[in-house]
């Protein structure tokens, strides 16, 4: 795990295992279901780091021969928040890391001015959550920042927030920044830049389109 000097709250995740997927799934000539598949398991991989500081303690349990003070996750519960449509790619690897996990949904697209137009909250009990949400692009950072609004309006601290993407613009991390420097933002990359279209270059194009087999 690797950071930016400019930006504080980003955190890259440099694994080997993640910069290889990672590569595939920019692959123009990749299929949808590859494509499918691969957001599966850089979600996992991703998820795997982004919970390494969950705090721990333990629990008293027998095993087949002996009473020990087993070590377990403590205090707060999960909760994965996909950003949709994309983010719901996102949600089936989480899953498997935490199947006890809550979910719950942010509907968000982008209208011609590149903000965010929201129409669908649907969350789970906020009391005492960690909530990880995820969108595979931080591109304007528009939408990464409606998104933690909804959560900080319903009285969630940005402590309790991470936030999960594949790849970002420098330009969005900034947005994102600017307005939530109190969230941890973690990708797989910091790409190059943002172009006219307000597309992430090199990116991986658009990942609803990839992830469904949808064109724009």
């Amino acid at each position: 795990m690797t950071q930016d000097s400019r930006f504080p709250n980003l955190f890259i995740l440099d694994h080997p295992l993640i910069q290889h997927k990672l590569s595939h799934m920019r692959d123009r000539d990749t299929s949808t279901r590859t494509f499918r598949e691969l957001l599966r398991e850089i979600t996992l991989l991703m998820g795997y780091e982004i919970t390494r500081n969950l705090p721990m303690t333990t629990r008293r349990l027998t095993t087949p021969l002996v009473e020990i003070d087993a070590p377990v996750i403590a205090g707060k519960k999960l909760a994965i928040v996909p950003v949709l449509r994309a983010g719901i790619g996102m949600s089936d690897g989480l899953l498997e890391l935490v199947p006890s996990a809550r979910v719950g949904h942010i509907g968000v697209y982008r209208a011609e001015d590149h903000r965010p137009v929201e129409y669908l909250v649907r969350l789970p009990d906020l009391e005492d959550r960690v909530f990880i949400l995820c969108d595979p692009m931080v591109a304007t950072g528009y939408s990464a920042v409606h998104a933690v609004d909804v959560l900080k309006r319903r009285n969630v601290a940005g402590e309790n927030i991470l936030f999960l993407a594949l790849v970002a613009a420098p330009e969005g991390v900034q947005v994102f920044q600017d307005a939530h420097p109190d969230v941890k933002l973690y990708v797989a990359s910091l790409d190059s830049h943002l172009n006219e279209h307000a597309y992430i270059v090199p990116g991986l194009g658009d990942a609803g389109d990839r992830l469904f087999g949808t064109k724009n």
